[in-house]
């Protein structure tokens, strides 16, 4: 059997020859690899590494974040007999100065249920038998509200966006209707987000834990 020590940049030792694996899974002797290949998979290496590392180190302190926060809660509770939080769950602390502050979201994940076709349909209707060229507006709303993405999931942002506008045709009303009525709540995502300021009537700037370009 052929002997492979294999090592943590990806070279793998066969018989005392380096080799690197390739894209297709074959084993390439390390002096048939360009030069320009060996550097960028080098450098794609060291950052993913970076990457996972830093990945690794933000779900622990969300973690830790979380639980510091829940006893928090729970000695408030047992001890003073005061709730952080609305009805909904979402919560905010302050630091003592008022120029830090924990912010804790609950956002519900949204979907919609088949009353969304019978929806679509009236406002087709009202679409076809309003003038051409009125309304444009709408028109382009409309549009980008059922366009799906390429995930097939309608515009739910320009769903809600057709639900503030202010049309009293009796086929738009039953449409609203409609989408109000699909309307599905199929759970909750919560979001942990911190921020800071200088003074206390200062503006609140977000603490980043992204590897987002600002």
């Amino acid at each position: 059997m052929t002997d492979q020590t294999f090592k943590t940049d990806g070279v793998v030792d066969v018989d005392g020859t380096p080799h690197l694996r390739d894209a297709k899974g074959a084993l390439m002797p390390l002096k048939l690899v360009k030069a320009t290949d060996m550097l960028i998979h080098e450098q794609v290496c060291k950052v993913v590494g970076f990457a996972s590392a830093l990945s690794e180190q933000i779900a622990r302190f969300k973690v830790h974040a979380y639980a510091d926060l829940a006893a928090l809660d729970a000695m408030l509770a047992q001890e003073y007999e005061v709730k952080i939080g609305g009805k909904k769950g979402n919560k905010t602390y302050f630091s003592y100065d008022g120029c830090k502050k924990i912010e804790v979201r609950i956002n519900d994940l949204i979907d919609f249920g088949p009353e969304l076709h019978s929806a679509k349909a009236l406002i087709d209707e009202c679409l076809n038998d309003w003038s051409e060229g009125s309304r444009p507006e709408i028109r382009a709303i409309v549009t980008r509200a059922f366009n799906t993405d390429k995930e097939g999931q309608i515009n739910r942002g320009e769903i809600f966006m057709l639900l503030k506008l202010d049309i009293e045709d009796e086929r738009w009303l039953r449409a609203m209707k409609a989408v109000k009525e699909a309307i599905r709540v199929i759970g909750a995502k919560e979001y942990i987000r911190f921020g800071t300021r200088d003074t206390f009537d200062g503006e609140w700037t977000t603490i980043s834990i992204n590897i987002a370009q600002a």
